[in-house]
């Protein structure tokens, strides 16, 4: 109870606005590779979850990704019992609205409202700023309302070039977190994977039915073809 206040202290105010022509790196998005897609399912749950909640996602739906009912229970689950409720979040709409102003958006299709780059670039692009509430701010969404959750595993950056002109940031690594500047590029790449298979799970498995049919239509074309000449050859 008392690491959900504390989360619910740092909640952002308004989350994911971005500024026009904010330069945007490619998400590393690979939606065959499970692996990654559980690893950043971990994340989500781990850092995510406190305040945001995955109304549209189901728990068991991660047996999609390779894992089983039993470890999803016991490596994802916090806030229930029953693996085929959904990602839920303890704080209720009304107290995030009477706290923040306006409760911590659901990330259920997030990466569809607001593309896989766009969460990649920002996840790895806040800095130092002293004169922001929380302490940080960020280049692909100025003064934003919510702080860098993921900080211990970056450490602490400065901005040295803002790009405002649409070109790329740089930035300056003055205290270094749990993870080099690569790992933390990978593991905000298996978060945004994730995300971006919640958006849509079935993405896969429609893609694949897609192929099959596409498959049928040919087959089926060629043996209707001559078919038609078969019945057609004495006409002409």
């Amino acid at each position: 109870m008392k690491k959900l206040l504390i989360a619910l202290l740092f909640a952002p105010l308004t989350v994911f606005a971005s500024d026009e022509g904010a330069y945007l790196d490619k998400a590393p998005v690979n939606l065959s590779d499970y692996p990654s897609i559980q690893r950043g399912a971990k994340i989500f749950t781990n850092y995510c979850l406190s305040c945001h909640s995955a109304e549209y996602m189901r728990y068991n739906r991660m047996v999609d990704i390779g894992l089983t009912k039993e470890q999803i229970k016991k490596n994802l689950m916090f806030a229930t019992d029953n693996v085929g409720s959904t990602m839920k979040i303890a704080m209720r709409p009304d107290d995030a609205k009477k706290w923040f102003g306006v409760p911590p958006p659901d990330l259920s299709v997030i990466a569809r409202s607001r593309t896989p780059d766009w969460i990649y670039t920002y996840l790895r692009s806040f800095y130092l700023d002293d004169s922001r509430p929380t302490g940080w701010n960020n280049t692909v969404f100025a003064n934003v309302g919510m702080p860098h959750v993921l900080w211990t595993l970056q450490g602490e950056q400065v901005l040295k070039k803002s790009g405002v002109d649409g070109s790329k940031p740089v930035f300056e690594l003055v205290k270094q977190g749990k993870l080099t500047p690569v790992e933390y590029d990978a593991t905000v790449g298996d978060l945004v994977n994730y995300l971006t298979w919640m958006s849509e799970p079935s993405k896969m498995k429609r893609l694949e039915t897609g192929v099959y049919v596409l498959l049928f239509l040919g087959i089926f074309f060629i043996l209707t073809y001559f078919l038609k000449k078969e019945f057609w050859k004495d006409v002409h």
